[in-house]
This record gives structure tokens, C-alpha cells and sequence, in this order.
């Protein structure tokens, strides 16, 4: 008998079967129209997070979960990939990013980053960073894969904040408090969305009463 995940999954992928052939918005959707909707989602679902929603977390984990099919649905009809492909190779990926748990002959102390590094032979450990990255994520993952191959990214001393700072030293100063973070296992961008919402949140309350 088939798992309740697993009856979910192709009721979907049914769904948009029939969408993608019935539908007339569907039927014209291609991989690069959907690219900035999808990037629309991942910020739902990033602000669902914040605010500690399960309901919304549920509701956007799903509209994320079709995005994938759509996008597996529009490679296989142009030839390109197969949904089970795309599953496929995730899990080829776990396996071979955790060597102790699968293969631990063949493990020899790497790290994470290493291990990525030999899998797809990248000369730079920042190769992998999406310029596109929003600029604390970036940041903060930049650190994470320098830091992951050994290399301490700043000096862990955040310069104090003063008057007559200029750009460069007031983002060398941004910087180096997203590595203090890091390093006591705080997320800059989580901070700050957080920070972001209570401030939302104080400022409707004020202004709902006035």
C-alpha cells in the first residue's frame, strides 16, 4: 500500500498534468517565467518562518513543493530530465556528502566543503555562492565555506562604530559582526528579519491606535 506522502505526491503531480494540458495561464508557463515566482515563494515561505507560522509554513512548503514538479513537469516534456531524475540525484548527493554514514572506508576526515569541492572539481571554495544572494546571506555563507576549509575570514574584533565612517569601513564593519554572529551561532539575515518583523509588528500596533 502506498504511503499517505506518497499518494499526496502524485495526486499533484497529476494535478498539474491536467493543469499543464487544460489550463490556459499553465499551458504557456516556462522555466524562465517562473524563475521570479518562485523566488516570490521562497520569500513567503522565508516570512512565514520568521513570524513562527506553522499554517503559513505548511501552505508555502507546498506551493514550493509544486514549483519543483512544474519545473520537473516542463523538463520532461522538452526531453531534458525526469522527475525521478531530479530525486535521484539529490540523493546521490546526501550519500556522497556523508561518506562516514555510507562509506566510511573511503572517508578520510574531510570536511563538507571538501568534500563539494572534490565532487565537482571547483578550484575556489567560494565558486558555489550565487552572486544573486541577497548580501547578509551572501556574507554569511561565504564565511561558513571559508571557515569550513579552515580559514578564519575576519579577525573575530568587530571595529566600533564611529562618526566620519565611511562606506567601506562601515560594510567591513557589517561584515565582521555577521562572522561574531556566525561564530556564537547566530544568523545575521535571521536577526535581522526577526528584528524587522517586531518592528513591523510595534509600529502597526501603534499606528492602530491613533
Amino acid at each position: 500500500m502506498a504511503s499517505k506522502t506518497c499518494t499526496a505526491f502524485e495526486r499533484l503531480r497529476d494535478i498539474l498534468d491536467t493543469l499543464r494540458s487544460q489550463c490556459p495561464w499553465d499551458r504557456e508557463q516556462t522555466m524562465q517565467s517562473l524563475r521570479y515566482l518562485t523566488i516570490e515563494e521562497a520569500h513567503e515561505l522565508s516570512e512565514a518562518i520568521v513570524a513562527d507560522s506553522p499554517d503559513d509554513i505548511r501552505k508555502e512548503l507546498g506551493d514550493l513543493a509544486m514549483h519543483v514538479l512544474f519545473y520537473c513537469k516542463i523538463a520532461e516534456e522538452k526531453g531534458l530530465f525526469t522527475t525521478d531524475d531530479v530525486y535521484n540525484t539529490v540523493c546521490d548527493k546526501l550519500v556522497a556528502r556523508h561518506p562516514f554514514i555510507y562509506n566510511p572506508d573511503a572517508y578520510h576526515g574531510e570536511s563538507w566543503e571538501q568534500l563539494k569541492m572534490r565532487e565537482r572539481g571547483r578550484k575556489g571554495v567560494l565558486d558555489g555562492v550565487p552572486r544573486s544572494l541577497p548580501s547578509l546571506v551572501m556574507a554569511q555563507r561565504m564565511q561558513e565555506k571559508v571557515s569550513g576549509m579552515g580559514v578564519q575570514p575576519t579577525s573575530g574584533d568587530v571595529p566600533p562604530l564611529r562618526e566620519g565612517m565611511d562606506a567601506a569601513e562601515f560594510g567591513d564593519m557589517l561584515f565582521a559582526l555577521v562572522d561574531w554572529g556566525r561564530r556564537h551561532g547566530i544568523g545575521a539575515d535571521d536577526a535581522l528579519a526577526a528584528a524587522n518583523h517586531r518592528f513591523r509588528q510595534s509600529a502597526e500596533a501603534a499606528n492602530s491606535k491613533q
